[in-house]
């Protein structure tokens, strides 16, 4: 308690924004590799599954190379490195945005650019750090919605680069909401529990209702998952307005996006990155936006 009073609140903004900075680095680490790494599981479990016992099945002769020839870099032990020269990074390549701005946005040893992702990532995690402890202050509400914003990070960074949202990351965003619930942090249990099942369900409806008249896939389980995690964290009231929300902010940037592009608007656009950004708002802002909502049709 004496260290909390130690500081004001300004003082542990700035603290939060500067482990913004550090998380987002290793968010960075986490968006690049660990796609990579379930890739490699993937394919090591389904060469199992298909290679039968002895080395004895029908057709063609399998490769002699297997998934485990080329393990790809762990997320923690292994140390950074340039993707392209594969030369180990110093300490001083690896601080957050000044490294990126001081080798000019390429590599030291070989030239390589650096991708602008980078430095991206690491301020976006030290504004939304901040802005998180200016909303909630140094409490409980505070950490957890710290541990929210980043994984939400995170989990929209795979999703723009792979199409993938994997349960790595939204199953433990699931269990933490509803934890919390279990001392009404945001939400109490029985809405905890709701706002899950009724996110899940909203969204594979859709996704059956939509197969079934276009046969095709609209979206992705990683979708009815995370909007099931921000159930969890929020209830069954901010379902209809993160829905909404994500639904208008990926209508505006998708459209902005095939146009830079220069894709067909028939091209695939990831919904999670911008459920993590309503659900972030809604966490952040919910009750003033519901009350001003709810105002625009209640004055006299």
């Amino acid at each position: 308690m004496e260290l909390l009073n130690a500081f004001s609140l300004p003082a542990w903004i700035a603290i939060a924004g500067g482990l913004g900075l550090l998380i987002g680095s290793f968010l960075n680490v986490v968006i690049l590799r660990l796609p990579e790494r379930l890739l490699y599981v993937w394919k090591l479990e389904a060469h199992d599954l298909l290679e039968p016992p002895g080395g004895q099945q029908d057709g063609p002769a399998p490769s002699n190379e297997t998934p485990a020839s080329k393990p790809p870099p762990g997320i923690v032990r292994e140390p950074s490195h340039c993707p392209v020269c594969a030369h180990r990074l110093a300490v001083v390549d690896n601080i957050p945005v000044l490294s990126w701005l001081w080798l000019r946005g390429h590599c030291r040893y070989c030239q390589a650019p650096i991708s602008v992702q980078y430095p991206l990532v690491e301020l976006l995690t030290a504004l939304l750090s901040a802005v998180v402890i200016w909303r909630f202050g140094v409490s409980l509400q505070g950490l957890l919605a710290l541990f929210f914003t980043w994984i939400l990070i995170a989990a929209a960074g795979i999703d723009l680069r792979t199409q993938l949202l994997p349960d790595n990351l939204t199953q433990p965003l699931l269990w933490i909401g509803l934890l919390a619930a279990l001392t009404n942090v945001f939400v109490h249990p029985q809405a905890a529990i709701l706002g899950a099942v009724f996110g899940y369900l909203s969204l594979w409806s859709i996704y059956q209702l939509f197969k079934l008249l276009t046969g095709k896939e609209g979206m992705g389980y990683g979708d009815f998952k995370l909007l099931a995690a921000l159930g969890a964290w929020m209830g069954p009231v901010a379902l209809l307005p993160i829905v909404l929300i994500s639904s208008l902010v990926g209508a505006v940037v998708g459209s902005i996006f095939l146009a830079v592009r220069g894709k067909e608007r028939s091209a695939p656009i990831p919904f999670g990155p911008y459920l993590a950004i309503a659900g972030w708002i809604w966490l952040l802002a919910g009750s003033n936006l519901l009350h001003w909502y709810l105002g625009l049709f209640l004055r006299p």
